[in-house]
């Protein structure tokens, strides 16, 4: 069953700029863990940021469980965003706060900011990020400040923080772009144990081809705001990444 569904999505940076992303379709099913690929400026970033409206497109459909996200207003916007989790490409902590203060941050949306600065969660919102956080690898690290930590280990606070909204959808902006090859491979199997285990499907913008073929059971290929390729992962010929990267060196 489809979790999420796109139709004919276009999307410009303002109303008389080129068109970025030139009428996607696609959806991701429940099981799915899904990758975008494309070459830098083919529209990966700009269709994961439309689906949570972060950016507006120009015109189309995006519906996530049966729920058109174009069509709410702030108030339903934001409630939908308490169930989609984000996990970026720079991380996006608070580095003066704690590693727990960073991943109790993920319950914002549900318990209102002066909670959350008055630090005023729930023992069940507290079990549950102590819960995460040894999941992560990260139950000796729970006092320290965000910025001690090493990139992999802030990208594993990110997807603690990004479980605690109890998500019914994952979308991964460039996850591993600040990471080494190995942190890489051990952060994006760590995100596809975790999502398999929650039956959370992903969305995965990624620059990495090997890696995505690696971890992804479907794939997307962009370039220059076109679908040039939807399928399973075992699928994907060559002759597609020629056609998606224009020749490019892969």
């Amino acid at each position: 069953m489809a979790i999420l569904e796109v139709r004919d999505l276009k999307a410009s940076y303002s109303s008389s700029g080129p068109e970025i992303l030139k009428g996607i379709s696609f959806e991701v099913e429940n099981d799915d863990f899904f990758a975008i690929i494309g070459p830098s400026g083919a529209g990966k970033s700009t269709l994961i940021r439309c689906i949570n409206r972060l950016l507006e497109p120009s015109s189309g459909s995006i519906k996530l469980n049966g729920v058109d996200v174009l069509k709410l207003n702030n108030k339903e916007l934001r409630h939908l965003r308490r169930h989609i989790g984000m996990i970026f490409q720079e991380f996006n902590l608070i580095n003066r706060m704690s590693v727990m203060d960073n991943v109790l941050s993920g319950r914002l949306g549900y318990v209102g900011t002066l909670r959350s600065v008055l630090r005023i969660f729930s023992d069940k919102d507290i079990q549950n990020a102590l819960m995460l956080l040894e999941r992560v690898g990260l139950q000796d690290h729970v006092d320290k400040r965000a910025d001690e930590l090493s990139g992999g280990q802030r990208q594993r606070v990110g997807i603690a923080r990004a479980l605690m909204q109890e998500p019914t959808l994952l979308l991964l902006d460039e996850p591993t772009s600040a990471l080494d090859p190995k942190i890489s491979r051990e952060v994006m199997e760590l995100i596809k144990d975790i999502a398999t285990e929650l039956k959370v499907p992903v969305l995965c913008n990624i620059h990495d081809v090997q890696l995505a073929k690696e971890t992804c059971n479907k794939i997307i290929g962009l370039q220059d705001g076109y679908k040039m390729f939807d399928g399973p992962t075992e699928t994907l010929a060559q002759a597609n990444l020629e056609e998606i990267y224009s020749m490019e060196v892969l």
